[in-house]
């Protein structure tokens, strides 16, 4: 392996902005980009190198210029030279999808049938229960995902409302709007542990907030929830329950939430409960051992997944369920689109609908059930490999996040796209991970623990030659 010292100093850095190249009061984007001395071996020109210390810190990504037509060169010359740079950006996302381990998502799907959709600009803008002017639209699709998503969590058709979004962080921040409009002077409660769009959607909507700290696993101290909760009981209470937090994958206790709340003296009618599901979400109601199961049956008021996690999708997507009671706090007719409007974009993304209908349809509920069982199989399969490779790790019951040790070569965790927080990474199983790819991962991570041993033991070694020469 080349010298990481030489690979560093060989590679071209952006240039660093002098103070007289910044007009006064101007801002300039790069001024604000932190470059640390990192070990860059091995890093592929399209990664960003890995965020370090308690700092959080940004780094420049690179741009494929959009390049103006040469005179000198043909129109089929052209197409060709654009042909060869997609088909060089479709070989790294075959290569990076394949080492990909550490995010949620689904890779495993085929919509070859529906490409002839990208002819089309579909627009579901509005209320999906109401047909706008603009007839490029899916509704008949989401409408039908909607009411899958309605059986799946126990409420009638009639009475619910809810839309396709465009991921887990628009359905996070559509359910605590919810909330926070049928209670203007609510405070939000939320696990330390949540997502980090739970708390955005509280500086937002300047919204009160308390961070409840979390159980060693990951749920939210159930105790610390109702301390906060009698300290603000003349509030009402809006709460966001983790099904599956980002890290650790840990689900909090609904039944047990509604029980704290009951012994903090708020009735059903001084709080609302948002569910962040967004990957477990999708998971919980096909597990066959019992869990404190999401359903509306129990007072909750609204409910987001994404649907580029678990079901799978080429765009980010996500389905986002409210009592539609809840809903018409924030509804609006809009005659320029002869329909009314709740949602929180304008223009929404038509062709999602249709690509989650599509899995749906294929897989229906057996095979949804199917897809968790070989998951959860499979997270079970990936702790026993990595602590029978002597790697401690840790793996809630309802969860299909394997924790580990953090890896010490932040090449090995940018080429396998590990997510890690303070000195935890992890794994989270889906679908398209098989085990033979689990086992591939393993043996990587081993030879990577023993490169940095050797090296380890080498800075030793060299450490006491170099005593020895000064004795």
């Amino acid at each position: 392996m080349a010298d990481p010292v030489s690979l560093a100093a060989s590679c071209a850095m952006p240039p660093v902005l002098s103070k007289s190249a910044v007009a006064p009061g101007e801002v300039k984007r790069s001024a604000h980009i932190k470059m640390d001395s990192y070990n860059v071996g091995a890093v592929a020109p399209y990664q960003a190198m890995p965020v370090a210390g308690p700092v959080i810190t940004h780094h420049k990504s690179t741009a494929l210029p959009v390049v103006e037509p040469h005179p000198e060169m043909t129109a089929e010359e052209r197409e060709a030279q654009i042909a060869e740079m997609i088909g060089s950006y479709m070989k790294k996302l075959a290569e990076r999808t394949h080492h990909h381990m550490g995010y949620p998502y689904n890779l495993d799907f085929d919509y070859g049938l529906l490409e002839g959709l990208t002819k089309y600009s579909i627009n579901n803008l509005g209320d999906p229960f109401i047909e706008s002017n603009y007839g490029v639209h899916s509704r008949e699709f989401e409408v039908g995902v909607l009411n899958w998503f309605a059986r799946l969590w126990e409420i009638d058709e009639e009475e619910y409302w809810g839309y396709i979004t465009t991921c887990g962080t628009e359905g996070n921040l559509h359910g605590i709007l919810v909330g926070r409009e049928n209670f203007p002077d609510g405070v939000m409660y939320a696990s330390s542990e949540s997502h980090y769009s739970v708390f955005k959607a509280a500086r937002m909507y300047r919204m009160e907030a308390e961070k409840v700290p979390t159980l060693e696993s990951g749920e939210i101290n159930y105790d610390d929830l109702k301390a906060a909760l009698v300290k603000n009981a003349g509030k009402p209470a809006i709460l966001n329950v983790n099904i599956g937090t980002t890290v650790k994958g840990a689900v909090d206790d609904l039944d047990r939430v509604l029980e704290v709340l009951k012994e903090a003296g708020y009735t059903e009618d001084r709080f609302y409960i948002h569910c962040d599901g967004a990957l477990f979400g999708m998971m919980m109601p096909f597990l066959s051992r019992d869990a404190p199961m999401v359903t509306f049956r129990k007072p909750i008021g609204s409910v987001s997944v994404s649907g580029h996690k678990f079901v799978g999708a080429p765009v980010p997507c996500g389905v986002i369920i409210t009592r539609f009671k809840y809903v018409m706090a924030l509804s609006s007719d809009v005659e320029y689109l002869n329909s009314r409007d709740a949602t929180i974009m304008g223009s929404r993304n038509g062709h999602a609908p249709v690509y989650l209908w599509y899995t749906l349809t294929r897989k229906g509920y057996d095979g949804m059930r199917r897809d968790v069982e070989k998951c959860m199989r499979n997270a079970h399969v990936l702790q026993q490999m990595l602590e029978s490779a002597g790697i401690r790790t840790m793996l809630n019951e309802l969860s299909n996040t394997v924790v580990f040790e953090r890896p010490k070569e932040e090449a090995f965790v940018r080429k396998w796209q590990l997510a890690c927080e303070g000195e935890i990474a992890h794994v989270v199983v889906m679908p398209n991970i098989t085990v033979e790819k689990l086992e591939e991962f393993v043996a990587d991570y081993v030879q990577s623990r023993a490169r940095v041993s050797i090296a380890a033991a080498k800075r030793v070694a060299c450490e006491a030659k170099a005593a020895e020469e000064d004795v």
